[in-house]
């Protein structure tokens, strides 16, 4: 698979075992990554574009996931977006409350994320044909 046959995905978080792990189990399952190593960062790299798939941490400092979230989504409601965080337990209306798709609690098992990834895309690809 090429470069450009592959689904390209931000990752947005600013603890650096947890970033390192996703993008090594993404990049192996054959997906482009971009990272961001905070939400003012993830920002910048939001309103570049051309992702298919955002994953952000919550809980970062200068920006928090809420707000990259929130300004992916007014630029661009349609694009899926995983949001990750620390908080134990997470009521369902959580993703709603944080513009995403959904939410998972760290520490992220790999396989959960994943078969996410393919579910959210696979809706994602589906709406946007005609």
């Amino acid at each position: 698979m090429n470069d450009e046959e592959r689904k390209t995905i931000l990752v947005v978080e600013d603890d650096p075992d947890v970033l390192s792990a996703i993008v090594k189990n993404l990049d192996h399952a054959g997906y482009r990554i971009i990272t961001a190593n905070d939400g003012m960062e993830g920002l910048k790299k939001v309103k570049s574009g051309g992702y298919d798939l955002v994953i952000t941490d919550i809980v970062m400092p200068y920006v928090s996931g809420t707000g990259v979230v929130s300004a992916l989504k007014e630029s661009n409601p349609h694009i899926p977006v995983i949001a990750i965080t620390g908080y134990g337990e997470i009521p369902e209306t959580m993703a709603v409350e944080q513009k995403a798709d959904f939410v998972l609690s760290k520490p992220v098992r790999m396989s959960d994320l994943k078969e996410r990834i393919v579910r959210l895309l696979d809706v994602s690809e589906t709406e946007s044909k005609p």
